[in-house]
């Protein structure tokens, strides 16, 4: 979609050159949602694929993912480095349903910085203790971890003129045994709740999102039964209660998060 308010693109190769935030910016990334529907408010576009970032840098300790990755690339790199957590990755980035046009531009940051309840990026960095890098409009650099980042429906932690740079993850998250499940309302609709156990010694760490308005992490020191997985889990949802939209009523949300919930539990306890 065209955007017609647009009056400038500007297109920094670094920081210095980013410019001061005012009313009607906006970053572009991959623009898979910035241009699928008018943007009325906007007059100026500030690119950071001009900034040239890399897409995913690996370190011994960590694994630093650019905001300007793809989905496509992330994909890519778990399949060739070949880690338990591979699966995981995989798994995640296909749980965006869209066309090889989608997978090709929409990013990881934008993903994240949507802040949809269903942004499958932020259930896999979430479940992989990923802390994402901010660089703040004063010009200083903060971090975030990732299950924070969101805080409600397309809300995130940013301030006006902030810019997510890159989630760091601990590379040994990446050699970790985790278990997926996913729900939706049909076969290649939005997630009405997508769920991530990872063990973690004689328990496991539980990260749900889609059936909730912003990411919930409950920890478990040793492996629950049903009964105490669903009390957890209820008190967690009750604090902002359990998303609605065209894609899921509560009930049933609720009711497929503590289904899904204790098939991870059964199939990590294996």
């Amino acid at each position: 979609m065209d955007l017609n308010t647009i009056q400038t693109v500007l297109r920094p190769s670094g920081r210095d050159e980013l410019p001061v935030h005012a009313a009607g910016d906006a970053f572009l990334a991959g623009g898979t949602w910035l241009f699928s529907e008018p943007q009325r408010d906007l007059t100026r576009l500030v690119d950071l694929q001009a900034l040239g970032w890399p897409a995913i840098v690996m370190a011994r300790e960590t694994l630093s993912i650019g905001a300007t990755c793809t989905l496509e690339q992330l994909e890519r790199f778990a399949n060739e480095a070949g880690w338990p957590g591979s699966a995981l990755v995989r798994e995640c980035c296909r749980a965006l349903w869209g066309s090889f046009k989608i997978w090709n531009a929409a990013t990881v940051g934008g993903n994240l910085c949507l802040a949809l309840p269903a942004a499958p990026m932020a259930a896999l960095l979430g479940a992989l203790d990923g802390n994402c890098v901010v660089w703040r409009a004063d010009g200083r650099t903060g971090s975030v971890a990732a299950p924070d980042f969101i805080r409600a429906p397309q809300v995130n932690c940013l301030q006006p003129g902030d810019m997510l740079r890159q989630i760091d993850i601990p590379t040994a998250r990446l050699h970790d045994r985790y278990a997926v499940r996913q729900a939706s309302l049909t076969v290649e609709g939005r997630s009405a709740a997508l769920l991530v156990g990872r063990a973690d010694g004689n328990g496991m760490v539980l990260t749900v999102t889609a059936s909730v308005p912003r990411p919930l992490r409950l920890t478990f020191e040793t492996m629950p039964d049903r009964a105490s997985l669903a009390l957890e889990i209820d008190d967690a949802a009750s604090t902002d209660g359990w998303y609605h939209d065209v894609h899921g009523a509560p009930d049933w949300r609720r009711h497929m998060t503590l289904r899904l919930a204790d098939e991870i539990r059964r199939e990590l306890s294996a």
